[in-house]
């Protein structure tokens, strides 16, 4: 089972660990990507401030990611598990996960990133600002800078099992699943049920969106459940008490849809 996840807006701050080794991150192949946009990045920050804010689309009360992000080589590090806050990660609980879970949410869970591309939850790294719809002045739009390197690295890494893509649509344009891996895809979508007037009423959610789906992957985690195919998947929920609706694609090739029906959030 790989878990594809969204990154954070707001970060933890960089620990004190030792700088960062790009060449000990996991997926060695989206080293060179990683080096080119790390050095681009770096760079803009350290050199005109006022342009890094404008690329970076950072509010004057942010204006401090740049410098934070001009000391990139030389700050400390952190496991990304911990860098990434928010919603989602709050709700995952990675700090509480006992060892078993632990290691399997290591192995298993790959975050999205516009700087790094894709992390393991393991990997050191130092905190930054750097979103997938960042424009970068040498190499453009970090979706579309990602999708080559991506295209190479990751149907290695998806394995022969499920692929949980639980990112958002920013971080989708960076990799999409294709052919044989994107029929063992899954994609889900968290619905909200009320009755009004006697009758059921579905709606999407947005904010607990997040806390549902960082939720659905602990309890997936403490459960030791690692599904091969989106049928195990929605097998697997339900057996965890949500109440899972999976659509089978119209044909091969296309990934699965699930939807989480939620009656309190």
């Amino acid at each position: 089972m790989l878990v594809l996840l969204p990154p954070s807006e707001g970060k933890a701050a960089s620990g004190g660990g030792k700088p960062l080794d790009v060449g000990a991150l996991s997926l060695a192949g989206l080293n060179p990507a990683r080096e080119a946009v790390l050095e681009e990045l770096v760079g803009l920050c350290a050199a005109d401030e006022a342009k890094a804010q404008e690329v970076l689309g950072l509010s004057d009360g942010l204006k401090g990611e740049i410098a934070k992000n001009a000391g990139l080589r030389e700050a400390g590090t952190r496991p990304a598990g911990e860098i990434y806050t928010g919603v989602l990660y709050d709700a995952l609980g990675l700090a509480t996960l006992d060892a078993k879970a632990r290691r399997l949410a290591e192995s298993s869970l790959l975050v999205f990133s516009g700087l790094w591309g894709a992390v393991r939850v393991g990997d050191r790294i130092p905190s930054y600002r750097c979103s997938m719809g960042v424009k970068l002045p040498g190499l453009g739009a970090l979706g579309a800078y990602w999708r080559a390197p991506m295209a190479e690295v990751l149907p290695e890494a998806a394995g022969d099992g499920l692929v949980l893509d639980l990112r958002s649509a920013a971080y989708a344009t960076a990799w999409k699943p294709k052919g044989e891996v994107a029929g063992r895809t899954a994609t889900v979508r968290v619905l909200q049920s009320k009755i009004v007037d006697g009758v059921e009423k579905r709606s999407v959610v947005s904010h607990f969106n997040k806390a549902t789906k960082g939720r659905m992957v602990r309890d997936l985690l403490t459960a030791g459940r690692t599904p091969d195919s989106p049928a195990e998947l929605a097998e697997a929920l339900g057996d965890l008490g949500y109440v899972v609706e999976a659509g089978a694609p119209a044909k091969a090739g296309k990934a699965w849809a699930l939807d989480v029906v939620v009656k309190e959030l």
